[in-house]
């Protein structure tokens, strides 16, 4: 069926979408056209990157609950094998190594010590003990008026050409070796700032069980 050109009137063929004459499009063979559709928005990236994010926070949140499980599980076996006492001032910790124990007002002997306390030297506190399945170790700490000098000199008379001497301007280490098994270590400390200015004496004896 022939058509006309709505512009010109020329006939159009009806497999013409042009007017031969204007070029006008025919009716007939103008196409429809349908709406373009909007793209699908891509996915979001944001959804993925929080999803990923709160994995992450997931882990290190279990991994520090895991942590701090395993922490007091350690300090409940430790409190379970600790048994601590105080009578008197004194500090008395068992655990299954051996026995600690802490005396503010404890003098020990001059047998407990190894070594003969310093004439008119009183008892300071830092004073302890402990025992060990493997041996002990006696701690006495005291103080005197005299000078570092005349304590130094006093413990050098004590333990002989045998003791290894280290001095300073504040304080000395005297060391004497009585057997493999046993030592004893006096440590001498002068400092005007510390102790109201006296000289503090810290004697160190040291017992081993085990076999040379």
């Amino acid at each position: 069926m022939a058509s006309f050109c709505a512009k010109c009137g020329a006939e159009v063929s009806p497999d013409k979408q042009f007017c031969t004459a204007c070029g006008t499009p025919s009716a007939a063979g103008a196409a429809v056209v349908a709406p373009a559709q909007p793209a699908a928005p891509p996915a979001s990236s944001g959804s993925s990157a929080v999803k990923i994010v709160l994995i992450i926070v997931a882990i290190f949140v279990g991994l520090g609950i895991i942590g701090a499980g395993l922490f007091g599980f350690a300090v409940w076996r430790v409190s379970r094998a600790i048994h601590v006492s105080g009578p008197g001032g004194q500090v008395t910790m068992s655990t299954p190594g051996g026995t600690f124990t802490a005396n503010e007002s404890k003098t020990y002997s001059a047998s407990e010590l190894g070594v003969d306390i310093y004439p008119g030297a009183l008892s300071a506190k830092g004073s302890m003990r402990m025992d060990l399945p493997t041996g002990s170790m006696v701690t006495g700490i005291f103080v005197t008026s005299d000078s570092k000098d005349q304590v130094v000199s006093y413990y050098k008379g004590k333990f002989g050409s045998e003791a290894s001497v280290f001095e300073t301007g504040e304080g000395a280490v005297l060391t004497l070796t009585k057997s493999p098994q046993e030592s004893v270590m006096v440590t001498v400390t002068a400092k005007p700032s510390e102790n109201e200015g006296k000289t503090q004496i810290a004697i160190v004896h040291t017992k081993s069980n085990k076999a040379t």
